[in-house]
C-alpha cells in the first residue's frame, strides 16, 4: 500500500466519522423538536379533564353562567367550566361543531345575554398552530426514513466487503523486513534465497525451462521466525507481501472462505510480483475426511479453492504462495504435492551461536549493562527467539518495578527462572517437617544427578515454592543435544527416583510422601518409550508398539500386539524403572554423609546455586 492510498484511506476514515457525528447530532435535534412539541399537549392533558358533549347542552350551560371561557378551535368549541374550589384538575366540555357554524349562530354573543364569559374566535390562527406540528412531524419523518435508507445503503455496502480478502498489505518501503535483520537462521536464508532470485529474475530461470516454484512452507515451533523470514524475502525481493492467519478465510457462512481465496489471489495477480503469506496454514489446510456440518464443508471449500488458484498459475505468474504451520504432518497431501507448495523449509529452533547474536539484536534498544550473551544463550537452550525477546523484555520489566534505570545481570538471571520455573510463591508456607522433606528430596535428585555419568549438570537446587512445586532441583544442558542415548536415559531414571529414594533412606518407606508422583510419571513415560518406541532392549526387539496418532481422535492406532508381547513389555518396564530406583538407593547411601551436609545448608539457604553445589564435590 503506498502513501497515496494511506491518505486516502485516512480522508475516507474522516468522512465516515464526521457523516456518523453529523447523523448523532441531527437524530438528537430530531427527538428534541418532537419532545418540544409533545409536551405542551402532555401538560394540557394532566391540566385539564375534557367532556365530549351536544351543542344544545353547551348553550344551556352558558346560558345559565356555568363557564369561566369558551374557544372557537376551529371546528370545534371547547368550553371551560368554573372550577371548584381546591380543585387539581379543571374540567372542560368538548364539542363538535357543525360545518359553518359561527359565533353568532351559536347564540354565544347574544347581546341580551349579560355574562362575564370570555368568548374568543381563533379558527384561523388554530388551524395552522394545529397544522405546523403535523408538519413539522412530517418532515422529521421523511428526513429519518431518508437515514434509514442511507444506512441500509452503507450495510450493503459493508455486507458486499464482507466476502473480499482481509490480507494485510506490507508498505514495501516503510515496513521493509531484510534477511540482516533476522539473527540466526543461516541455512534456512540460504534455501530462501532461491525463492528471492525467481521473483528478481525470473527471466534467467525461464530462459532455461526450469519451472518457478508456486509455493514455499515454513515449517517449525512457534516464535522460530517463520513471519519474519517471509516478510525478508518480500523486502529482498523488494516485492508486495501480502499476509493473511488461515483462520481469517473461516467463516460461520459456507462459501465466504473461497471467496476470500480467489479475491486475495485476484488482487496479487494485480501486484505481481508478489507474494501471498498465509500463517497457520494448517487451520484450513488439514487433511480432509468424510465428516459433516458447516465447518468441515466451509474449510474444505476453502482449501480447495487454494489447490484450484495454485493451479492456475502458469509460468508468467509471478506470484510466490509462502505459508507457515508448526504441524506439518497434519496437512492435507494434495497441498504438499509438487505443483502447489514445492518447497518444504524446516525453521530450526536457534542454536548457541544464533540465540547469541537473537539476545543481542533484543537487548540493542534496552539499557542492559554488562552482560555475557554467550553464558545466557548457553542457559537458553530449546528458547525460541519470541522466547528470548520475552526474556529480555521480562528483565526489563523487573528493574522498571524496582525503579532502576538500567537492566542488570542479576535482572537478567530472575526473568529467566521466572520464565522457566514461575514466580515465587511466598503465601504457600511449609512446616518445618515438609521444609525438611522437601530438601531432602531435592538434594536427592541433585546428588545422583551429579555422580551419575550421562547426566546434565546441576544449575539449581531450591526448596523455594514455585507454581504448584514445594522446591525444585534444576538441570542445564551445557550445549545443544539432538540425540539422546540409551544411556542417558537410564541415568536420567534414576536421577528421577532420586528424591524418592531420598525420603526412603531418611524418613523410612512408611513415610514416603506424594511428592514423587510427577518424576514417577516421568521416569514410566521415558522407561516405556524406550521398550515400544525407540527398540532400546534386544529381548524385546526393535519394533514399534506404539503406532501413529490420530490426529482427529487424538489416540494412538496401536499396532495388532499379542497379549505374550505385552505382558513382556510390561515386565521390562517394570524392570528398567525397578532397575533405576535400585541405583539411587544405592549412591544415596553410600554418600549419605554428604546428602546430610548439603540438605542442612539448603534448609538453611532455600536455594544453592551450580558452583555452591559443586563446590561439595571438589
Amino acid at each position: 500500500m503506498n502513501l497515496k492510498n494511506k491518505k486516502n484511506t485516512k480522508k475516507t476514515l474522516k468522512n465516515k466519522k464526521n457523516n456518523s457525528n453529523t447523523t448523532g447530532i441531527g437524530v438528537l435535534f430530531a427527538v428534541a423538536l418532537i419532545l418540544a412539541l409533545l409536551i405542551p399537549h402532555l401538560k394540557d392533558a394532566q391540566k385539564y379533564v375534557d367532556t365530549e358533549i351536544a351543542l344544545n347542552t353547551l348553550e344551556l350551560n352558558f346560558q345559565e353562567g356555568k363557564y369561566s371561557e369558551i374557544l372557537i378551535d376551529w371546528n370545534k368549541a371547547v368550553a371551560t367550566l368554573i372550577s371548584a374550589t381546591g380543585a387539581t384538575q379543571e374540567e372542560r366540555n368538548i364539542v363538535i361543531l357543525p360545518a359553518g357554524d359561527s359565533l353568532k349562530d351559536l347564540g354565544l354573543k347574544n347581546p341580551e345575554i349579560q355574562t362575564n364569559i370570555v368568548v374568543k374566535d381563533n379558527s384561523s390562527k388554530q388551524f395552522w398552530s394545529g397544522m405546523l406540528p403535523t408538519i413539522i412531524l412530517f418532515i422529521l419523518f421523511l428526513w429519518v426514513g431518508f437515514l434509514l435508507i442511507s444506512k441500509m445503503s452503507g450495510m450493503t455496502n459493508n455486507a458486499m466487503t464482507f466476502w473480499k480478502s482481509r490480507a494485510k498489505l506490507y508498505d514495501k518501503d516503510k515496513d521493509k523486513v531484510l534477511f540482516k535483520d533476522v539473527a540466526g537462521a543461516e541455512e534456512e536464508k540460504e534455501e530462501l534465497a532461491e525463492v528471492v532470485q525467481f521473483l528478481k529474475n525470473p527471466k534467467k530461470f525461464k530462459d532455461i525451462g526450469a519451472k518457478i516454484p508456486r509455493g514455499t512452507l515454513l515449517v517449525g515451533p512457534p516464535g522460530t521466525g517463520k513471519t519474519m523470514l517471509a516478510r525478508a524475502v518480500a523486502g529482498e525481493s523488494n516485492v508486495p507481501f501480502l499476509s493473511i492467519s488461515g483462520s481469517e478465510f473461516v467463516e460461520m457462512f459456507v462459501g465466504v472462505g473461497a471467496s476470500r481465496v480467489r479475491d486475495l489471489f485476484t488482487n496479487a495477480k494485480k501486484m505481481a510480483p508478489a507474494i501471498i503469506f498465509i500463517d497457520e496454514i494448517d487451520a484450513i489446510g488439514k487433511k480432509r475426511w468424510p465428516g459433516t456440518g458447516w465447518w468441515h464443508d466451509e474449510r474444505e471449500q476453502t482449501l480447495n479453492q487454494i489447490l484450484t488458484e495454485m493451479d492456475g498459475f502458469d509460468n508468467d505468474t509471478n506470484i510466490i504462495v509462502m505459508g507457515a504451520t508448526n504441524r506439518a504432518d497434519v496437512l492435507d497431501k494434495a497441498l504438499l504435492r509438487p505443483g502447489r507448495f514445492d518447497r518444504k523449509i524446516t525453521v530450526n529452533l536457534p542454536n548457541l551461536s544464533d540465540r547469541e547474536q537473537i539476545l543481542q539484536i533484543h537487548a540493542k534498544n534496552k539499557k542492559i549493562q554488562k552482560l555475557d550473551y554467550k553464558a545466557l544463550a548457553s542457559k537458553t537452550v530449546w528458547f525460541s527467539g519470541a522466547d528470548l525477546g520475552n526474556l529480555i523484555n521480562e528483565a526489563a520489566i523487573i528493574s522498571a518495578r524496582h525503579n532502576e534505570t538500567t537492566i542488570s545481570e542479576v535482572r537478567v538471571t530472575e526473568a529467566f527462572e521466572r520464565i522457566v520455573m514461575g514466580m515465587r510463591k511466598k503465601s504457600q508456607v511449609m512446616n518445618d517437617e515438609e521444609k525438611k522433606i522437601t530438601a531432602y528430596h531435592e538434594v536427592g535428585h541433585a546428588l545422583v544427578g551429579k555422580l551419575l555419568p550421562n547426566t546434565d549438570p546441576v544449575h539449581k537446587v531450591s526448596i523455594v515454592s514455585r507454581w504448584g512445586a514445594l522446591g525444585v532441583t534444576w538441570f542445564l544442558p551445557e550445549r545443544d543435544k539432538l540425540l539422546v542415548s540409551k544411556a542417558k536415559y537410564l541415568d536420567e531414571l534414576s536421577t528421577l527416583f532420586g528424591g524418592r529414594a531420598a525420603e526412603e533412606v531418611f524418613f523410612g518407606k512408611e513415610n514416603i510422601t506424594t511428592w514423587a508422583s510427577n518424576d514417577i510419571e516421568r521416569a514410566t513415560e521415558i522407561a516405556r518409550s524406550m521398550v515400544t518406541r525407540y527398540g532400546m532392549f534386544e529381548d524385546i526387539g526393535t519394533e514399534n508398539f506404539e503406532g501413529e496418532m490420530d490426529h482427529y481422535s487424538g489416540q494412538a492406532q496401536r499396532p495388532y500386539v499379542s497379549d505374550d508381547t505385552i505382558k513382556q513389555i510390561d515386565k521390562k518396564v517394570k524392570d528398567i524403572l525397578k532397575a533405576a530406583y535400585n541405583i539411587a538407593i544405592q549412591l544415596i547411601k553410600d554418600n549419605k554423609d554428604l546428602h546430610i551436609k548439603i540438605s542442612e545448608d539448603l534448609l538453611a539457604k532455600e536455594e544453592i546455586s551450580e558452583e555452591e553445589f559443586s563446590a561439595y564435590f571438589a
